[in-house]
């Protein structure tokens, strides 16, 4: 008979545990929270100082019995939920619920699931740590607090099934706000000259860069057509000579180790993972993977952490990797990185947990996901151990009359990191052998007219890195924030960008006219700054509460008089709905907008708006190529006869052939670049543009 439980929140956990203990434990998962404040009700006694009103989670009467059943035939019960605080919450609850005594040494705690990890947590067992329970209960009973009393407004003033938050509130107004900016900008006209040179068969560009005053170079601005066509005229007659060559020498930091925020992020530009599969796949790998031979292996430490530091011991095994896999020239002191802003500090990096298994090694027993996150993981932590890169730079200045053009060039001269951690905006850029007072020949010139463009919308990575600048929110909130607004149809997703809908910007419109605190930025921050205060034993939560409420109280009773209703009218289009004769409306979806029966719920037709984008379908005769959306949101373009026709493509397809074997052309757009490839795999055809 086991003498010890060991209780975890997931059965993948508990599985990967139970390999490290001997036949004297029994390890069981809680399968996540047992109590919460009830769905039904407020479930805060406002009267009593805010006092929370748990109750048992409906459906986890079985696994509490099974739990109950188990910690009275234990002679010790260890708590191992996760090791931050709303895993602290959790064993404070189940030790309310199993009869424990929260004052004992019960609670334990590892940052990576290894043997040793977990041994040694299980030799140095802790009370559970009430600061952080606490500061979990301030969050949830503020977050509580503004959603159940804010979200019945919003229902009977503007229409049902809305909701309010603390964090997805921002999160919504930063995204309108952005909206904003862009209605609002005003595009300015500017030019560029590019000149292109020859030296000894080798051509080189350079860029207008300004004036030469009093042996000086000064940048100059070239606002319009006209002053451009002036420039011109005069460089169309002087001759180009090198004035100056300044050579020198750089190097490039790796970057540090992933944490939370960093690694939503990457997965984001990286491997087109949302920040909701980005965490439930980093859960995956932080529980246990089967590995083949090995069984279940916690591959990476804990995954909700702001932290950039990484243990002496892990320091230890990664420089034993390095000087075996790549020599002592390749290993690095490792990056040093700030603190962010409000960041706790209180677990190391995501990091591997044994760096001996490298992702090509156990690539068959990961799945795709897995795989391609766990190499990320990796790969950046390897690399943030290792030497710098170091370049050779050259930068040269060439004169044309009065006018400066400059040139730069670089090339690696030690890879460091880079021989692992591949980028793409370090390769060669090689200029030929010049020397100063050298004549150069002129190719052409090449004058451009540019606008100025507003600010890009936001798109999940560059939403979460502003909520993590501006001190809002924590990384286990990013996801389920970024989940709920997209949910609610407060925003939606169009090519990879956040776009507030009309919803989202009524709502946030009115909760900035009632409740100016709930929606500005240095107000939550400064909250997230008291919870960290709770988590430290300097505040009280009930006080922090308490002093949210008293304002907030006041704000709620002034919108519930003052605030009037809003009618949301849907867009009537011509399209019939097929099942009872209505014209469709046009709705706002997570992803975009779709056609909807305006007689729901007894109608519950809906189907996709089909964008025609004018071109006729390369596979039947009468249909046309419409933007389509797929069940996960993604664009893809597809014949408007489908299913009888069933022409498909990820890539837009162009008005034009191809001149080699006469397929239709497709459009593939990247941040710099636009490439156009034939839609025929068996033909090699493509051509590239500069999207400037």
């Amino acid at each position: 008979m086991a003498k010890s439980l060991v209780i975890v929140e997931s059965p993948a956990k508990a599985k990967t545990i139970s390999k490290f203990l001997g036949r004297n434990y029994k390890v069981k998962a809680s399968v996540g929270h047992v109590r919460d404040l009830p769905k039904s009700k407020l479930g805060i006694d406002i009267e009593e100082n805010f006092e929370p009103n748990y109750i048992t989670i409906r459906g986890k009467g079985p696994v509490i019995k099974e739990l109950k059943s188990e910690a009275k035939k234990a002679d010790k019960v260890y708590l191992a939920t996760d090791p931050d605080r709303e895993g602290e919450a959790i064993s404070w609850h189940l030790s309310y619920i199993l009869g424990l005594d929260e004052d004992k040494d019960i609670r334990i705690e590892f940052n990576e699931i290894t043997k040793d990890a977990v041994k040694n947590a299980i030799k140095n067992p802790r009370k559970i740590n009430r600061n952080l329970v606490d500061a979990q209960q301030a969050r949830r009973v503020l977050d509580r607090l503004v959603g159940y009393k804010i979200s019945p407004l919003l229902w009977k003033k503007v229409k049902k099934g809305l909701s309010a938050g603390r964090v997805q509130s921002i999160a919504t107004k930063i995204i309108c706000d952005r909206e904003k900016e862009i209605d609002d900008f005003d595009p300015k006209e500017y030019w560029s000259i590019d000149a292109e040179f020859i030296k000894d068969r080798k051509k080189f560009s350079g860029s207008f860069y300004g004036v030469e005053e009093s042996g000086k170079e000064k940048k100059l601005e070239i606002p319009n057509e006209e002053e451009a066509s002036k420039i011109m005229e005069v460089l169309k007659r002087e001759k180009y000579n090198v004035k100056s060559i300044k050579k020198g020498k750089r190097k490039r930091n790796p970057y540090a180790p992933y944490t939370t925020s960093s690694l939503q992020q990457d997965a984001s530009k990286k491997i087109n993972f949302s920040t909701k599969k980005t965490m439930i796949v980093a859960q995956q790998l932080y529980e246990g993977v089967d590995i083949k031979g090995e069984g279940s292996v916690g591959l990476v430490t804990y995954i909700r952490t702001d932290s950039t530091r990484v243990s002496s011991e892990a320091k230890e095994k990664v420089s034993e990797y390095i000087l075996e896999k790549y020599g002592q020239e390749y290993l690095g002191q490792g990056t040093v990185s700030k603190k962010s802003k409000g960041g706790q500090d209180a677990h190391e990096a995501i990091r591997p947990t044994y760096v001996d298994k490298d992702p090509e090694t156990i690539k068959e027993s990961l799945s795709k996901e897995q795989y391609k996150l766990y190499k990320m993981i990796w790969d950046r932590f390897v690399a943030s151990q290792m030497t710098p890169a170091e370049f050779e730079t050259l930068n040269i200045s060439i004169k044309a009359g009065d006018y400066i053009f400059r040139a730069s060039g670089s090339r690696i001269l030690f890879d460091g990191f880079l021989k692992l951690y591949k980028l793409d905006d370090t390769k060669d850029v090689i200029l030929p052998e010049l020397e100063e007072g050298e004549e150069l020949k002129l190719q052409k010139l090449d004058p451009k007219q540019h606008f100025t463009q507003p600010p890009p919308r936001y798109s999940e990575a560059t939403l979460v890195k502003t909520l993590e600048e501006l001190g809002i929110g924590r990384p286990s909130t990013y996801a389920p924030t970024i989940s709920t607004i997209l949910a609610r149809g407060y925003v939606a997703l169009e090519k990879k960008a956040f776009m507030p809908t009309e919803l989202g910007l009524i709502v946030t419109e009115l909760l900035e006219q009632y409740f100016k605190d709930i929606l500005d930025q240095e107000f939550t921050a400064n909250l997230e700054g008291n919870l960290d205060k709770i988590e430290l034993g300097e505040k009280d939560w009930k006080d922090i509460v308490s002093d949210f409420y008293g304002s907030f109280r006041k704000e709620l009773e002034i919108a519930e008089e003052e605030m009037k209703n809003v009618e949301i009218k849907d867009e009537v289009t011509d399209i019939i709905c097929e099942k009872c004769g209505r014209n469709m409306v046009i709705k706002m979806g997570r992803y975009g907008k779709f056609l909807a029966c305006p007689g729901y719920p007894e109608c519950q037709n809906a189907k996709p708006l089909i964008s025609d984008i004018g071109i006729e379908c390369p596979k039947c005769e009468d249909g046309k190529i419409a933007e389509r959306r797929s069940k996960k949101g993604r664009v893809f373009y597809g014949c408007t006869n489908y299913p009888e026709c069933d022409f498909v493509s990820w890539d837009k397809p162009i008005d034009r052939k191809c001149p080699e074997c006469g397929e239709i052309l497709l459009e593939k757009a990247t941040k710099k670049k636009k490439k156009i490839i034939c839609s025929n795999s068996e033909c090699n055809y493509s051509e590239e543009h500069s999207l400037d």
